[in-house]
């Protein structure tokens, strides 16, 4: 799936609970950060005309941060950075999964290439996810789920005061949101 999609996601898991700004984010990120392994991309393009390329984002994206492991990892990361501990670390997993999910069901290249998740690396080969029906990145399920993220982020910002934004700028968050306001009203007070 998109990076786009992944954030989206990661955010909305963030908010199924009661977390601080800092928090929030902490959840947001874990629902991009297995694509670090995507980075490898830079040293393959920087090298693809070279005698010996990197083929560090061929090899390896989809690897080192796709797995139970990297997951845990994130995991107790978030548990140490957050007041709610349990709450965010637990979050924090599960908007991991919701990753790997998103990358299992669409994340088919251009090429019909099927992307796995090797759930299991690097304690075994076995335990390799794939599913054939994995839809194209530019597939209609995946553009529908993407604008249905995106709505609901605009609602929520709209109705609670805070967007993604806020993880960049507490100043853009708060212009952000009042235009939604100015736009569409205030919301009714619960």
């Amino acid at each position: 799936m998109s990076p786009i999609t992944h954030f989206l996601a990661g955010w909305v898991t963030a908010n199924t609970a009661s977390l601080n700004r800092h928090e929030r984010a902490i959840v947001t990120i874990a629902g991009i950060a297995p694509d670090v392994d995507g980075l490898g991309i830079i040293a393959e393009l920087a090298t693809r005309d070279s005698a010996h390329p990197l083929l560090w984002w061929t090899d390896y994206h989809h690897v080192f941060g796709h797995n139970l492991l990297f997951g845990v990892a994130f995991a107790a990361v978030a548990w140490a950075l957050a007041a709610r501990r349990w709450r965010v670390a637990a979050l924090a997993f599960a908007s991991f999964h919701l990753h790997l999910l998103g990358d299992l069901v669409g994340a088919r290249g251009p090429d019909g290439y099927i992307w796995t998740i090797p759930y299991l690396w690097p304690f075994s080969a076995a335990g390799v996810w794939s599913w054939p029906g994995q839809w194209k990145l530019n597939a209609w399920p995946n553009l529908l789920l993407t604008a249905l993220l995106l709505a609901w982020t605009f609602y929520r910002a709209w109705r609670r005061g805070c967007s993604p934004l806020e993880m960049f700028s507490a100043r853009m968050d708060g212009v952000f949101v009042s235009a939604l306001r100015q736009r569409f009203g205030k919301p009714p007070t619960a």
